[in-house]
């Protein structure tokens, strides 16, 4: 049935028809280092679409090699050595640029806030200074990339320093955050994060949102603004602080669960110039065949770009639809080429390496 109904309200363009981490010797210091929609439930609550845990290590996919690290980063990496195994595995290198914003940005993410909050632990500090947080960053990439991940994660996943200090935050300290928020309530709310309904109810997240906005005023007036800079880097404190009250496998599964709502409503492809589909479909179309392979090839150049959910790949093509119909494009070129949400990923690419992968288990 192609995309037809799948689009919503997506204008007349498309109205027509069916459209294990070894032990590591650190470095001498040195000053100069640095269509196919999944079916519904009879409740009509859908299935999650991506994989909360990321698979066990794949030992033939890579070769250790011993990293070099700045000796001078006071996190426990041994603590959480499965956790950094399974980050470098879902960062693989050849991989981690198509399957950045579904797999690896957001367990690279998950992984540093679990290392700040059991470090929390034993220092009452949730955020790193500066100075400290330069050389664990360092130190997490070394880690990484001595077990198969890539070497450009800080590029492909916007790794910056406010990933491991307090950023803008007025609160940095444990005893600071739980004079301020009620933790208890913060920590039943996102103790057991339901992996299905969690996107529509919110909630752990509207928990970690309110305790944000919380300390983020706490020298001032309480701010409705979830989308402040300051909340932003006082969301990042208050994930810290559950990571801190969590086992590290547990704390994965939150951070994943409370991630995947985040990816799956946005479309993270870019869509070039829609010039040349227009000129071959738009209006009434003379020739059907050389519309589609115009479509064809617009469509497989988003596919290159990077690994979708189905969820990704809906709002996609809805906002291609949008496009097109404002190139005036009135035919359903959904149905007529027969593209279908699969088309908009490199799922057919990526199924062959994750068949060899047995531990993986997406629903693609």
């Amino acid at each position: 049935a192609g995309l037809h109904g799948l689009l919503g309200n997506s204008g007349q363009a498309f109205a027509q028809g069916p459209p294990v981490l070894h032990r590591i010797d650190h470095a001498e210091e040195d000053d100069d280092s640095g269509g196919l929609m999944p079916e519904l439930s009879p409740t009509g609550s859908p299935q999650p679409f991506v994989p909360f845990l990321a698979p066990a290590p794949l030992a033939p996919f890579y070769n250790n090699s011993t990293p070099k690290l700045s000796g001078k980063c006071s996190l426990n990496f041994t603590a959480i050595n499965g956790l950094m195994t399974t980050t470098a595995v879902d960062c693989f290198a050849s991989f981690a640029p198509f399957l950045a914003n579904v797999i690896c940005c957001p367990q690279l993410q998950a992984t540093l806030t679990i290392l700040i909050g059991q470090s929390s632990k034993q220092t009452g500090s949730l955020a790193l200074d500066p100075t400290l947080a330069n050389y664990c960053l360092s130190d997490v990439q070394q880690l990484l990339m001595s077990q198969g991940a890539s070497d450009n994660l800080h590029s492909i996943c916007s790794v910056h320093l406010s990933n491991a200090t307090e950023g803008s935050c007025p609160v940095s300290t444990v005893d600071a955050f739980e004079s301020v928020v009620d933790s208890s309530k913060l920590l039943e709310a996102c103790r057991k994060v339901d992996p299905v309904n969690e996107c529509c109810s919110q909630t752990c997240q509207s928990a970690i949102s309110d305790a944000a906005r919380k300390i983020s005023s706490k020298d001032a007036a309480l701010t409705s603004d979830t989308a402040s800079p300051k909340v932003d880097s006082c969301r990042n404190v208050v994930l810290r602080w559950l990571s801190s009250r969590l086992e590290p496998s547990s704390a994965t599964k939150m951070l994943r669960q409370i991630s995947n709502c985040n990816v799956n409503g946005v479309c993270p492809l870019s869509f070039p110039d829609t010039s040349k589909v227009a000129k071959e479909c738009g209006g009434t179309v003379k020739n059907i065949t050389v519309c589609c392979k115009a479509m064809d090839s617009y469509v497989s150049h988003l596919q290159k770009q990077s690994f979708i959910t189905n969820l990704q790949a809906l709002n996609c093509a809805s906002v291609l639809g949008a496009k097109l119909q404002e190139m005036k494009v009135s035919t359903n070129v959904y149905s007529s080429c027969q593209v279908t949400l699969k088309d908009f990923s490199l799922q057919e690419n990526i199924n062959v390496f994750l068949r060899v992968m047995p531990h993986f288990d997406y629903a693609l």
